[in-house]
């Protein structure tokens, strides 16, 4: 069975605050061209998307650097709920490296926060400690998520720029404990290890599954939008 796990790529979608807006407009038309055309404008990591090394690792990969099979994942389910929103997932919500399966090499974390896309709150997802993303690291596994990213995001009142689509008056604020920078994504990509964000449809899929997150050949870039797929026997 197959199943899309992309978020679907359209004009006002939700971005990571600051990041640019995505636009999807009609460039041409069969009324007035005889064909039909468009005009994609996005940034590289909107909506569903892998990152490359370079996103936070300045002498890192980037995107087109990396080999196509290095794309498509053995993956295992990992539900650590239910979480609170900015809620902390620590190394012991994770599977022990001697009990993973050697041949699995992406987590994929279902935190429910899909539930909350085009809101504000969407923002308030849990986060990987970096200690957590340090057992990963240990395992020699990425980590997907169905999150803006495996580390905290900042709130509408810390950072503008976020083109979600309506508000959440729950919206968690930000507290001087919480971790600032990218600690995760610097353990997982300082590796080279893969970061699979914003993922949908999470609800329903097997232990174990294969999950397929070919970006567009960009050259030099930090990251891509994919087409997410899972596979598995029915």
């Amino acid at each position: 069975m197959f199943r899309d796990l992309s978020q679907p790529i359209e004009t006002g979608m939700p971005t990571y605050p600051g990041d640019p807006e995505v636009t999807l407009a009609s460039d041409a038309t069969h009324e007035a061209d005889g064909y039909a055309t468009s005009e994609l404008r996005t940034g590289t990591h909107a909506g569903t998307h892998v990152d490359a090394p370079t996103h936070t690792v300045p002498d890192g990969e980037a995107i087109d650097e990396r080999a196509v099979g290095r794309f498509a994942f053995d993956a295992r389910l990992v539900d650590p709920r239910p979480l609170e929103p900015r809620e902390a997932i620590a190394p012991d919500a994770l599977p022990e490296p001697s009990d993973l399966d050697p041949n699995v090499d992406l987590l994929v974390l279902r935190t429910g926060w899909e539930s909350h896309w085009g809101t504000e709150r969407y923002r308030d997802h849990p986060y990987l400690t970096a200690a957590a993303a340090e057992r990963c690291r240990a395992a020699g596994v990425g980590v997907g998520l169905d999150t803006f990213g495996p580390d905290l995001t900042p709130t509408a009142g810390g950072a503008a720029g976020s083109s979600a689509t309506a508000c959440d008056a729950d919206s968690a604020a930000t507290t001087d404990d919480e971790p600032g920078g990218t600690p995760s994504h610097d353990v997982l990509l300082g590796d080279s290890l893969p970061i699979v964000e914003n993922l949908r449809g999470l609800d329903g899929l097997p232990h174990r599954f294969r999950i397929y997150a070919f970006p567009l050949r960009l050259r030099g870039a930090d990251g891509s939008p994919v087409r997410a797929v899972a596979e598995w026997e029915n």
